[in-house]
This record gives C-alpha cells, structure tokens and sequence, in this order.
C-alpha cells in the first residue's frame, strides 16, 4: 500500500531552512533582501533537493514559497545556468503539475528564454554521465509535461520543432522511400525541407539536426537503461522508474495526433514495443508489473486503427484490408526470393496470419536468414551499413518482430465487446490500475489520460469507458472492504469460513445455482445470457429485510468468495493488506432480475405491493455478466477451480452510486453503432481544425431575422443592448415602438462562400409587431420577462437562438439561470416545430431552471421532466411523464367540457364533447361556418355596431369580462373578435393533439406519445441521460436544440452521451444548436479517487477542454448577488465582473450587517488545547477550534435577531463538516432561541447555491490542502450575499500564491472578530458608519461571551415576562376584589417561563463566574431599569475608535 506523504507544519514552514532562504533572497514581504547569488541555487539543489532523494516535503516547500517566480526563472540566464538551475526549474514545473496548480505562468509573463531553456533540458536529458538517473527522470517528466500543455502557445512552439515531419530524417533510408512512396503529398513537403536544408548555414542546419534527431536518440538512450535491467537478481529502481516514465512520455506521444503523425513512424521504426517485450524488466514478476501494464497501452496506440496522415478513423474493413496487404506483400517477397518459405508463400492469408502459424513458418530460419527477411521488408538496416546494432538483432528479436507485424489482431471493438463489464479481485485491488486512496502524484500509473485532444471517436469513448469503469471499480471496491469487514469471517474448525459480524449491505449466501445458459448468439464466443438463483436467509431487522426485499430489476449485486484465514477471534490487523487479512479469494457482479415468490416465478416490478412470502429464506434471480462467465468456465475446464460453486456473500450497494453498468453499457452501445456528431462538432469534439468553426458567426446557416418576443423591456433597453451597431427602426404598420421586435443584423452574410469584399454594415434593423390577441380571459394574457438584461447577456441569447455551439461563461450571480430560460423561450417561440433538450448536473439546477422556465410565456403541456427530481419542484404541479399524462387527460375533459358548453350556446343538438373526434368535426361543421359569416357579413358592412350585433359567440364568453366589444374604433373590435375566434381555435388544435391519449389505452404508451411526440422542452440530468440512453433511442426520440447547464460540473462523456439521444436522420445528425453553461473557474465534476482526478486528468469537463482548446465563450460581465466588497474577493479570477446597478443602490446592499462592524473578515484561529487540525481517518479532517468559533458566531448572530434561514456555515471538508454539526446538535439544535442553520455541509457541495450570510471554516493548520485549488476558493468567496466570515489559521494561508488576491483583500482588516453586540436584527447602521467594536482574542473568549450575552438575554426576557404579568395582575385587581395571599408558592411557579439559560458549556468557559454572576442576576426589577447585554461586557474589552485598524 502507497504511503502518503506528510505535510509541513507552519511551524515547520517557518523554521525550514528554505523559507529561511526564501526571508533571505526572494520573498516578496522580505523588507532586507539580498541580490541574486548564483550560488545559492547550487546550494539549495544540493542540500535541499539531492541531499534529500527529492523528498516531496522539501520540493514542496520550495514551490510554495514561489521559487520559481521569484528567483529560478527572473534569473535564469541560458549562456550562465549551470546544470543545478536547469533541474531546479524542471522539478518545479513538475511540482505544480503535480499539485494541480497553474505551471507556466512564470514561463508567460518572462518568455525570452523559454526556447533556450527547453534546448538545454533536451541536451541533458540525452546525456548518459553527469546527472544521475533521478535526475534525467526529472527531465522525462518535464518533457511529459510539456507534450500534455499544446494549448500553451510558448510550449507548443517549442514541442512542435522535434515532431515534425523532418524527424524522418532519421529512418531507415529504404523505410523512408517506401513511406514517401505512399504517402506522394508527403513527399513534395520532404522535397521542401531537403532544399531549405541545403541553404542553411552550419550552425543552423546542426541546431536543426539536433531538434529533429532528439526522439530518436533520446529512444537509443532509454534502450541503454532498459538494456542495464537483468531479468533476475538486484535492480536499480530509480532505473526502473525512468523506464516506467520514458513509456508513458511515449503513450502521450502516441495519443495525440499532433505528435503522433510522424513519431508512430519513428516509433516503429525503432521497434520500440518489441524491444520492451523482450526485454528483462518487462519479465520480472514483481518489478516489472507496472512496465507491463504500461506497455499494453503503449501497444495498444501503437496499432490504433486512425490513418495517422489524415487524422481519419479506420473501419474494421479497412484494418483488415491493411493486414492482408501486408501479408501478401510478404507472401510475395517469400515467393521472389525466399524459396525456404514456398510453401508459406503459396498458403491462403487466412491460414498463416496467426501468431502460430507465424512461428512454425519462421522459428526453424537461421538468424541470418531472418536478417535478411527484415532487411528486405525494410524493417532493419542492411549488415553491413548497421554494424554496430546488428549485436541487438538475435534471432529471438527478429522473430518476434516479424511475426508481431503480421500476425492478425483481434479488433479493438471486438476486445471490448468481450470484456466484462464487472471488476473482478484482479481488477479490484490491483494498484497500479486503481490506486489506494493514498495518492501522491510522484509516479506513473497505467491509466489513460484525457487530455486536450483525442484521435477518433472511438479513443475518446475509449478512454471515457476505462476511466468511468476504474472510478466505479474504486468505490466497489470500499464498499466491499467495509461489507466484508463487519461481516467477520473466521475460518470454522472443518476449514470452512463463518461469519461472526453481521453487514447491512451484505449478506451470507444460503446456496447458489446456475440455472440456464443460453446458446451464444450468431457470431459471438459467449453465451448470450447466464441467469443463476442466489439465496440468502434475512433474519435481519424488518427495516432491513425490507431493503433486500426492494431490490428491483436491473439493480447490480455482487458475488463474494470468503475463504477465512483467521480463527474465531483473531484479531484482524487494519494495516495488514485486506485480501490475505481476509481471505477474499472470488467477485463477480451480477444483475437483479427479480425476487421469487413461494411457486419459483420471478415477481414483477409493478404499482402494485409485492406478495408477502413467509419464513426468512428469500431467492433472487440474477443475470450473470456472459463474458466473465465464458472465461471462467474456460479457466474451469483448464483444472482452475469453478468459482460459481464457491459464492458465500451476496453483497448490494445504495442505488444512486450503483448505476455504473447502465453507463458503461450505454457507452459501449455508442461504440457499437455509427457514431454521428453533427459535422459541424466532429472536430471541435476531438480538439483538432479552428475552435471558433462552430461559433454561430461562422456558420452556414445563420439567420439574420428573428423574433426577439419579450427580451427587451422598451427600445432603450435595445439600443443599450447593442452598444456597437446602428439601430434603425423600420415601423411600416405605425405600431408604437414597444416590445415585441423583430430584429434584422445586416452583417449575416447570406452566403459564407460570396466573393464580395465590401464592408458589412453593423446595422440592427427594428420591427415591432404586435402579439396577436389571444382572447379575452386574463390568463390568455402572455407572461412576458421582466429581467432588463445587460449586452453581454443579450450578447448569449443571441447566440443561443443562433445555429452553432454557444458558451457562456457565468460567474457567481450573473445570471446564468436567467439567460438560460430566456434562449430557451426565444427558441420556443421562433421554432414552435423545434423540440428543445434541456441537460443539468443536478436535480436542483434542473428544477430552478423549470421553476423559471413555467413563468415564461411557454405553454404547460409541452413541458416534460424526466427523472426522479420532480418531487423538489416547488410547484403542485407534476411534470413527470405520467404526471404529464394525468395532467392532459384533465386537460381534456376541461376542454371537452368547454366545448359542450360551446355547443349549448349556440344550441346545437348532439353530444359532440363526447371525444376528441366528435369535437373536432363540431370544430368543422359549425364552428368555422359561423365564423366564415360572421366574417363576410362586417366585411361587407365595416361597421363598429355591426362587429358587436353579428358575433354569433356572445354567448359562450359571456363570463368574460363585459362589455367584450369596446365599441371604440373598427379594426380594435375586429382584432378582439379574432382573439376570441383564436381562444376557440387553440381548444379544438388541443383536442386534436390529445385525441391519441383516446386510442392509446395504457399509461406506459400514452407516457412514450408524450416523450415523442408532444413535448417540446424536455428536460433530463446528465446521469438519466446516460441510463436512458437506449430507451430514448428505441422510441424513436428526436431533438434539435440541446442547452446545458451547469456544465462545467459534468463528466466529459456525461455530457457528450446527450448529443446522441436520437438515431441520425438520413446519415445526418439532426442537432442544430448546442448552449453549454458553465463556469470553468468554479469546481469541476466531483472524483473520488485522486490519481483519477490528477494522473488521469478525469476531472476535466468538456466545457473546460473547449476553454482551453480556444471555442469563443460569452462571459457575462456583471454580478447581482453579493456586495462589492464581497464580489471583489473573487473577481480577479474573471476577465471582468462589474455589479449590477441594484448591488449599489439597493438598501439590502447599503445597510451594515448588525453586530457586525465588517461585511467580511478573515479571522485567525490558533490550537485550542494545542491541537489544530486533526485526522482519524484519510482526508477526513476536523479542527474542533475553529469549530466551535463558527458555532458560537453563529450564536451570537441569532441571539441578535439573524434569521436562521439566512446563515450557513461552510467548510471545506466532510470531517469538519461532521463535527459542526454535532457541535450544533450538542449547543444549539434543541434550544428554541438558536435552532440550526440553514445548511452545514462543504464548500464543494454548496456549488450552485447562496445565502445572505456565510460562516466559513478553512479546517487546515499544517498545509493549505485542497483550498489551494482556485476554484474551490472562487466557490467558497461567493456563496455570500451580505456577510461572510472566514475562520482560518492566517499564517498559513497568507503565503500562498494562488490565494493570495482574496487573502491580500481578507488581511487588509483585522484577524480578530470584531462585535457591535449593541445592534440587533434587521439592520438600520449604514455600511460607511464606524462604531467601536468589541474585540475577541481567540475562540475561547469568544466562547466564554456568548455565554454570557445569552444569559443576559434569557435573563431579560424572564424579567420582561415577569413585569409584564405583575402589571395584568395589578389591573386585574382593580377590576375585582382581592385575593387572599395564601395561595401556594408552587401555583404560580407553573406559570413561570423556562429557564433558557441551562445551554452547554462551551470549551474554554469560565463556567464558575459565569454560575455566580446568574446566581446574583435581579429578578423583580422594572423592565426600564434592566441592564442590557452590551453594557454589562467588561470595559477591558473595548477598544476605542481610533485603534480599529482599517
């Protein structure tokens, strides 16, 4: 198991001897900074560095303290850098990569010898003596860096110059000839470079040599250290390591298609794989592993089916005519010169392509024989001109070579369409696939990455795929250990295993049985299905049992072979590994098809409750996985043990975080079938062609008119909105100049391929239009937007109604939601035949979106909402898909009802609102007749009274306000008259959409009609997209539109399964428009295992690879939700953030917070009890001070009236936030004065989220941790709307660099809380007024006041009490005589209030002064002589005004 590394302490920070040299030379605070010593690099890279194996705690405290800001990079110079500079500055590049903060800013902000240093890091990495293995591993590292950082425009100019064509220089002369050959466009580009060449000087043409040489040699050096591994006995590991890191350098360079292009040539050339294989590191058992694993990968790309010159994907049929060329091209090299292989050559390629078939031909050749074969296949330099290389070439090599090259290969669709989908214990606890908790980022795993860009589509799946699967398999694999754990197993006396613990996710296995194996389907090795019935006995609580019992169908379990090695009370050792500790010899997934009832019949998932079975005994019938079960039965037959007969613990896990195989299943179905992305997408989705091809500018099919409906409030607002264009209203109706507009850009170009070259005019061309009347009910009345939107918002609308891909970039407040809704109405309105796809992160995104979306102008019956989140809607209505169905079966009884009234008014006989069919010809024969009259008659007379006196309808609206006909002027009577005809219309138009639910009798049918047919703006999660997948695409379910919100916060392949939610029309993808919505500089999607999220760069959502791919963004540039202190504290971090008029002019805004002297503060917590932060178990960190300061503020905030509802207390870690709560739950929760907080939970689970006050704990006191990410800091600074309040250990933090804008803002006031107890809620002091504070030195006064402001407040309030009813009681005896004043002492105590004084102690209290001073309280003292709190704080405590520190 991996250990983890240490942090440094701030103590030890500030003892270090490197921050003592940091004090002494560079750092910014310094006040005696000395000049650049030259020498001191030197020292610090021996002593700090070398001295110390490059211990992680040293690198790091270097790269804190901005050593390479400040010192390595200003003072580099290229002619002068000795070799201990250079490495200095590769190993602090790599720190930051490894601690996930930005690298190469040094390297932007001072670019001059960017290209003089990478020429130096290339000349010593290819050095054999003079640095150590550790330290050319630094340089590999860098350069694996450097290869994954293309979007860095400095980086990328320096890595392209040694993968360009050019680097063919150093192939094989007769490889050259026949790739140019084939490749003729190649060969005028080659043609070029052999001219420039020959006018180069020589100092040119021997720099260039070098660039385009270095690969190749750096190639010839990694076979030097490989060559130095033995197969057995000691080894070096640092040699080891550099093997490990110079093949994934490799991987990268195969994985990209930049790089790729002309190194996979090189790369074969070399025989690099071959080489590898044979090699002794790839044959030790244990050292090796890792190698191994790497190499398949490296294999893998080596052969991947792209044509690497064109970037295009291979079909299997074409890998395969590619295969059979290369055999008959040696089958005819054989025949010409070979007459040893007359018989191979004469032989049909199918029976000779194998691996076997191969050997038995070439095995019995001499080596000189098989030399020669290569030399002719171009594969190796002739004997005679390769003398020194022909030692490498024995015969074991150039077999393999040659039968590597031409055996056939297993497609790669085929290789994943035969593997599991479950993870087994190979899988399971193997740690260089799926690493421990424990991550430190210092090695290579064998895992893919997902970098800028990709080949095809399939490696992007791919890659997708393996990385959903290991991160699934990571939390399996938890779950499974805490199962097995409390389960117990104990090896029983006749050596079988026994459970002495009980699990309530796991369960001891009765008996298992396979029960069918289906015959395997055309084409396939593996059976089609495996079902098997598993029993277990639930003598479990009823809660419990219950849970079992509601395993539903499709739900994934997992099969667990215990094998106890420990005797009945053996302790188990948690350091020791969990399979040997265990015994856990056996897993496999399975799939719920049902539980069984008495009669062995599988019971259906239904409305209806189950049947309840007797006894404890309950069965499932499960689906086995086919390829496992395949494998396993192979392994059985070959004298393996058969692992169905040995199953003990059925294991299931929580529904939300055990939909992984529907996922993984729905990715694999995409790479099964024809993937189309719209064209216009292909290759932005990949990462290659022009980023901006896509932006609605530089589309085909942009429209240059369209109807705006309610955007703009007024034509100010539109002028404003268009800051750069002339606005010309065209009004030929001579309607006022309101909303709606139709707007009109002149500079669409009407055909993207015209040759006119003439200056387009930025001209907007206005037409207002009037909504046509509806009817004359008031809630015919369209919704229409009341949001003035700013320019850089009307700047994302306009995209969004545009063809192309839209994104916008929205910062916290700006409206994101809002423009979300607005893009989505536009489109409803201007594409009513256009149906709208709408995709969030989270349930509670997705319903804030349909919240807004419902009070738009959008009619109900064409909205849907999939999922399980349509309960939190905070609406009665059900926009679920059956409550969709309920809701248009009512809808149409209300509808046929208003029709049979219809029909009595005009007195018609019949009952034609009997169906939506009688209804529709009632529409046909009277309806339309009598309007049709009703029209020729006032045509004909064009009279005002004649509209009035011939409207045949005046009847049925009659319950319409009256008069309904203003009488006021022909044409605005006419267009009343024609509401009301359209108010009838529109229920006939319902009806007829309606009439399918009529002949569709079930809900599940009625339900897809609805999906498919009639909803127009479906909204659906990213997960339920993924799960759904091919269900959607089996009903036919079609889409033009899809809008993305939140979509930085999803998963790559989450967010591109949506774009392929429906089969291409035609070959076609029929999308038009993708909006993404997002913010890159807030969190990203939630990984749970770190090497995922670092190594394997998983974290990465689209949005934010398009960010750093270059795809024009829309970033909105103003925020209305926090005060502009507070905005400040975050916006440095955007390109521009100003506030919104109403964050300056609004009350909320200008009012100070009561109690409160600042809007925001940093204040420091120091040890209490001499403890800071703790750990009991990995990364769940606590610190109990600053705990319980953020509950005691939160104390005091409510003792002064602060609504609870408007406080939540934030962290930045699951302990931390456990802890607070039990903090609340001892002090506060059952206290009717206090109560709880809105919400306690972590910064990353607030995302998206916001409330008036924010308490904030920072938890860390050894090192910054995971705050240290920017973007959590961006989420954390703007959760607030008025007040926020950091508690944290301030000497740590002030020092980061990538903290410190917001903490230079939070250090700017004091690091103590400042109080004004005399203030109470709702607030009254302006923002700008100073009043003295009352100063708290640490958490315990802080504590110890509290307390005591309580009691006085509790005190008050009983004496306020108490007066009061002693003055009811004087006036009521005035009113009646006077009692006797014997009544008993104990009556009247009933009627006393309860003493709210009893609250908990709070550490570090002075509990007995505090007794005391209770003891001595007053209590009959008239309420105009109670003292209150603030003037019974000791006067020590003060501080006067002049001492506040600003």
């Amino acid at each position: 198991m991996r250990k983890r590394n240490v942090a440094p302490t701030v103590d030890q920070i500030m003892q270090d001897k490197c921050h003592q040299l940091a004090a002494q030379y560079w750092s910014p605070s310094s006040q005696t900074k000395q000049e650049y010593d030259p020498a001191v690099i030197d020292d610090v890279y021996k002593k700090q560095l070398v001295a110390t194996n490059y211990n992680t705690r040293r690198i790091m405290m270097l790269e804190v303290s901005q050593y390479l800001e400040l010192y390595l990079w200003p003072n580099f110079d290229p002619e002068s850098a000795t070799v201990d500079h250079i490495i200095s500055i590769a190993v602090m590049i790599n720190e930051k990569f490894r601690e996930r903060v930005p690298a190469w800013q040094a390297f932007i902000s001072k670019p001059d010898h960017v290209s003089a240093f990478f020429k130096l890091v290339m000349k010593h990495s290819l050095m054999d003596s003079g640095l150590s293995m550790k330290e050319q591993t630094v340089m590999i590292v860098f350069l694996i860096q450097s290869f994954n950082s293309l979007e860095i425009d400095i980086i990328r100019e320096q890595v392209q110059r040694v993968v360009s064509l050019a680097m063919w220089t150093c192939l094989l002369p007769s490889r050259l000839d026949r790739e140019l050959k084939t490749k003729p466009k190649l060969k005028k580009f080659w043609s070029v470079i052999k001219k420039n060449d020959a006018k180069m000087d020589d100092e040119t043409k021997t720099r260039v040599d070098f660039e385009r040489n270095f690969l190749r040699k750096l190639i010839d050096k990694f076979y030097r250290v490989l060559d130095k591994i033995p197969e057995q006995g000691p080894a070096d590991s640092d040699e080891i390591h550099y093997c490990e890191r110079f093949v994934e350098l490799l991987i990268d360079l195969e994985a990209l298609l930049p790089t790729r292009r002309f190194f996979n040539t090189v790369m074969d050339d070399a025989h690099v794989v071959v080489k590898c294989q044979l090699s002794g590191l790839a044959t030790r058992e244990i050292e090796g592993k890792l190698f191994r694993e790497l190499l398949q990968i490296l294999k893998f790309y080596a052969g991947f089916e792209i044509n690497d010159h064109t970037g295009s994907a291979l079909s299997d049929s074409e890998m395969m005519d590619m295969h059979y060329n290369d055999i008959i091209s040696l089958q005819k090299a054989a025949f010409k010169h070979f007459p040893d292989l007359r018989k191979f050559a004469l032989s049909n390629v199918a029976s000779v392509d194998t691996r076997e078939s191969l050997l038995k031909q070439f095995k019995p050749m001499t080596t000189e024989k098989l030399t020669e074969i290569a030399t002719y296949l171009c594969m190796i330099a002739p004997p005679d001109k390769d003398e020194e290389n022909q030692a490498a070439f024995n015969k074991k090599f150039l077999l393999e070579m040659l039968v590597s090259t031409h055996e056939k290969r297993i497609s790669q669709l085929e290789a994943l369409n035969e593997t599991p989908l479950y993870p087994t214990e190979q899988i399971l606890w193997d740690e260089n696939v799926v690493p421990t908790e424990y991550f430190s980022g210092d090695g290579c795993l064998a895992l893919p990455k997902l970098n800028l860009q990709f080949l095809t589509l399939h490696d992007y799946l791919l890659r997708n795929l393996n990385l959903f699967r290991l991160e699934s398999t990571y939390e399996i694999r938890q779950d499974i250990e805490d199962a097995i754990v409390r389960l117990k197993p104990w090896k029983s006396e006749d050596g079988g295993t026994v459970f002495g613990g009980w699990a309530r996710m796991a369960q001891p296995i009765s008996s298992m049985n396979v029960v069918e194996v289906s015959k395997p389907n055309i084409g396939e090795g593996h059976p089609a299905s495996v079902r098997a019935d598993v029993s277990v006995l639930l003598s479990v609580r009823t809660q419990i049992k219950q849970e079992w019992e509601g395993l539903r169908k499709h739900d994934v379990c997992f099969l667990v072979t215990v094998k106890a090695t420990k005797t009945y009370g053996q302790p188990f050792n948690r350091n020791e590994p969990f399979i040997p500790r265990v015994g856990l010899a056996y897993v496999r997934g399975c799939e719920i098809e049902g539980m069984l009832d008495v009669e062995g019949r599988v019971i259906e998932d239904t409305p209806e409750p189950k049947p309840r079975l007797p006894g404890d005994k309950r069965t499932f019938r499960v689906w086995l996985d086919p390829n496992q079960y395949q494998i396993d039965m192979t392994d059985a037959m070959s004298g393996h043990e058969d692992v169905y007969d040995t199953f003990n613990v059925l294991l299931r896990r929580k529904p939300k975080e055990n939909n992984f195989k529907a996922v993984l299943e729905t990715m694999r179905d995409l790479m099964n079938t024809e993937c189309v992305v719209p064209d216009w997408l292909h290759d932005i989705i990949l990462g290659y062609s022009d980023p901006s091809a896509a932006h609605y500018s530089k589309m085909d099919n942009q429209i240059a008119t369209l109807d705006w409906n309610d955007t703009f409030l007024d034509l100010r607002h539109l002028e404003k909105s268009f800051p750069d264009y002339d606005i010309q209203v065209s009004n030929d109706e001579q309607l006022d100049v309101a909303p709606p507009f139709r707007l009109t850009f002149c500079d669409v170009k009407k055909n993207k391929n015209s040759t006119d070259t003439m200056e387009i005019e930025k001209k907007i061309i206005v037409a207002p239009h009037r909504m046509p009347n509806r009817g004359p009910y008031p809630y015919n009345q369209p919704r229409r937007n009341m949001i003035m939107f700013t320019p850089t918002q009307i700047e994302a609308v306009r995209a969004g109604m545009q063809p192309g891909l839209t994104m916008v970039v929205g910062p916290p407040g700006s409206g994101k939601t809002d423009v979300a809704v607005q893009i989505i109405s536009n489109i409803y309105h201007n594409f009513p035949d256009q149906r709208t796809l709408i995709v969030t992160h989270s349930n509670q995104a997705l319903n804030q979106l349909f919240e807004k979306i419902m009070a738009l102008d959008v009619d109900e019956r064409h909205l849907l909402r999939l999922g399980h989140g349509e309960e939190a809607l905070e609406t009665e209505k059900d926009f679920s898909r059956y409550g969709r169905v309920n809701y248009v079966l009512a809808q149409r009884l209300e509808l046929l009802e208003e029709v049979s009234r219809l029909q009595q008014s005009l007195g018609v006989s019949g009952d034609v609102g009997y169906t939506c069919e009688t209804a529709g010809h009632f529409f046909l024969y009277q309806i339309i007749s009598r309007w049709e009259a009703f029209l020729s008659k006032i045509n004909k007379q064009m009279d005002t009274s004649a509209i009035n006196s011939e409207f045949p309808f005046h009847k049925f609206f009659s319950n319409a306000k009256q008069p309904l006909f203003k009488g006021k002027s022909y044409d605005e009577d006419l267009e009343i008259a024609q509401g009301c005809f359209r108010h009838m219309k529109k229920i006939f138009t319902q009806l007829e959409e309606f009439r399918a639910f009529e002949l569709l009798r079930s809900g599940l049918d009625r339900s897809k009609y609805l999906l498919v047919k009639e909803a127009k703006i479906i909204a659906m999660t990213c997960t339920h997209a993924a799960l759904k997948r091919r269900e959607l695409v089996e009903l036919g379910f079609q889409y033009d539109n899809i809008l993305m919100e939140e979509s930085a916060q999803i998963l790559e392949i989450e967010t591109f399964i949506p774009l392929l939610l429906q089969n291409p029309h035609d070959g076609f993808n029929q999308l038009k428009r993708w909006i993404m919505i997002g913010d890159h500089h807030q969190l990203p999607p939630v990984i749970k295992n770190m090497a995922f999220q670092r190594y394997s760069n998983m974290e990465q959502s689209l949005f934010t690879r398009f960010v750093r791919l270059g795809v024009p963004t829309v970033d909105l540039d103003a925020q209305g939700r926090a005060r502009a202190s507070i905005c400040n504290l975050y916006k440095w971090r955007y390109k521009k953030l100003d506030n919104l008029p109403h964050v300056d002019n609004t009350s909320e805004y200008r009012v100070a917070n009561p109690g409160l002297p600042y809007d925001f503060q940093l204040i420091n917590v120091e040890d209490f009890n001499g403890v800071g932060e703790s750990e009991p178990n990995p990364y769940f960190y606590q610190n109990l001070g600053e705990a319980e300061y953020c509950v005691a503020l939160f104390m005091y905030m409510r003792l002064i009236g602060y609504p609870a509802e408007c406080i939540s207390i934030l962290t930045t870690y699951n302990g931390q936030k456990h802890l607070i709560r039990d903090v609340i739950g001892q002090r506060c929760e059952s206290n009717p004065l206090i109560g709880r907080p809105h919400k306690v939970t972590t910064v990353d689970r607030y995302q998206g989220q916001q409330n008036d006050y924010i308490i904030l704990s920072l938890v860390r006191t050894r090192n910054v941790g995971h705050i240290r990410d920017v973007r959590r800091l961006v989420v954390a600074m703007s959760r607030a709307r008025l007040g926020l309040y950091v508690f944290a250990r301030v000497a740590l933090f002030q020092n980061c660099y990538e903290l410190s804008p917001a903490f230079k803002q939070l250090l700017e006031r004091p690091t103590e809380l400042f109080l004004l107890p005399h203030e109470t809620y709702p607030p009254t002091r302006m923002a700008d007024t100073q009043r003295p504070p009352i100063v708290m030195r640490s958490m315990p006064d802080m504590a110890q006041f509290v307390y005591s402001f309580y009691t006085q407040k509790t005190d008050y309030m009983r004496q306020s009490i108490q007066y009061e009813k002693s003055r009811v009681a004087k006036d009521a005896e005035k009113l009646v005589e006077p009692r006797a004043e014997t009544a008993d002492k104990s009556d009247r105590s009933k009627d006393e209030p309860v003493d709210h004084s009893a609250m908990p102690e709070h550490p570090g209290r002075d509990s007995d002064s505090d007794d005391e001073q209770a003891e001595e309280t007053e209590t009959n003292v008239e309420p105009k002589t109670i003292v209150e709190p603030e003037t019974n704080v000791e006067p020590e405590t003060k501080v006067e005004p002049e001492t506040i520190v600003e």
